[in-house]
């Protein structure tokens, strides 16, 4: 194994500069990031870990280095980009900087391809190669700054084994024949579809156990659902640091007339009494107050037939998923068998229509199998 040296912490343009010089020069890089979404509503990149097979390069975008250059690098075919699990990532990237990427990649698609259990980086190198990294630091707060050496030498580890793993990996999808398919995954996963991560009232309704409380309580609970929002949107904290969704539920069924009362409920913790207590009790007064909300009708449902086309592709897939010992989106993503079951191709032409949805090679390599499917299901 190639053991890790000294990285190298990119804190300043001078160091940018040499950094990105080399870069440009490699025909092949190892990235991931780290961001702090455990600790703001909306989350931003704070390190780029980029390796090179010489060196470990830890950027910092936060120490205002102008990283215009890196989308063009990322958008370069000539040069590979190695990642492990790519797509949050990438969302990241697209949403932040607006970069694409061309030519990944993932290792951990290709461990899903070819049928690996346990796919996570620290258990394939544990696996594959006798390597354990340190995983304390997990869920630390990448925006604060300064950096310890352990963080950033923790950080250099996502990256520095990329290498190994990936040759290990296209050495296996060679032999078994799958380098078709990891090729077009691997495409696939290199165009990422930003979430939609605007508030949306009606989510209220996807909390547990909303549907079975009294009406009042129902609207009490609407009330802070609301403020816990503005409340995370003024202070950039993830919703559940402001207020989680028990005690939401908790403050709506005991709706609490005073402060002294708001403090004995539990999990009302000092410093949302003592800083927002009041404003809790007026927004539980508005909702004693207000009218019943009411909830949004269901999205409308599928035709009967398209669900039964559905269900027997879904059924297809999960069969040749376990033939083959892999999960079963590794053989045709759910998007793919929704477009297959409404559309409802009738020959190889109208199929190969889906092909921008499907993958050329699933197409031409499934295709036989869907259209039998659909057919079958057409005359019972």
């Amino acid at each position: 194994m190639n053991e890790p040296s000294e990285y190298r912490y990119v804190d300043h343009p001078a160091a940018w500069e040499k950094c990105l010089r080399d870069l440009e020069a490699q025909d092949r890089l190892a990235i991931d990031i780290e961001s702090n979404s455990m600790y703001v509503l909306r989350e931003e990149i704070c390190l780029v870990q980029i390796s090179t097979p010489e060196q470990d390069y830890i950027i910092d975008p936060l120490l205002n280095l102008n990283l215009s250059p890196l989308g063009e690098i990322l958008a370069d075919p000539q040069i590979e980009k190695i990642f492990h699990a790519a797509e949050y990532d990438l969302i990241l990237m697209n949403r932040q900087f607006a970069w694409e990427l061309n030519n990944l990649f993932d290792t951990m698609w290709a461990a899903r391809i070819l049928g690996y259990k346990k796919i996570g980086l620290a258990n394939m190198l544990a696996e594959l190669f006798n390597v354990k990294l340190d995983k304390r630091y997990q869920r630390a707060n990448w925006g604060e700054r300064p950096l310890t050496a352990s963080q950033l030498r923790y950080a250099q580890m996502d990256t520095h084994y990329l290498f190994q793993l990936r040759d290990q990996l296209a050495r296996e999808l060679d032999e078994g024949g799958y380098w078709p398919e990891a090729r077009e995954t691997f495409e696939q996963q290199s165009t990422v579809e930003l979430p939609d991560d605007r508030f949306d009232p009606d989510r209220f309704w996807t909390m547990n156990g909303i549907n079975k409380m009294p009406p009042r309580a129902r609207a009490i609970a609407y009330a802070l659902y609301l403020f816990r929002y503005e409340l995370a949107e003024e202070l950039n904290r993830p919703l559940f640091k402001i207020m989680g969704e028990e005690l939401l539920l908790r403050l709506a069924i005991e709706a609490p007339r005073s402060m002294a009362h708001l403090g004995q409920i539990r999990g009302v913790s000092k410093w949302l009494l003592g800083r927002y207590g009041r404003e809790l009790l007026r927004r539980i007064e508005a909702g004693r107050q207000g009218p019943i909300p009411k909830k949004p009708r269901p999205p409308r449902r599928p035709p009967q037939a398209a669900l039964e086309r559905y269900d027997a592709l879904q059924q297809w897939r999960k069969e040749r998923a376990q033939a083959r010992g892999v999960e079963s989106d590794v053989i045709l993503s759910r998007t793919a068998l929704w477009a297959i079951a409404e559309a409802n191709p009738e020959n190889p032409v109208e199929l190969g229509s889906l092909s921008e949805i499907i993958g050329p090679w699933r197409t031409a390599t499934y295709g036989p199998e869907i259209l039998g499917i659909l057919r079958n299901g057409a005359n019972r």
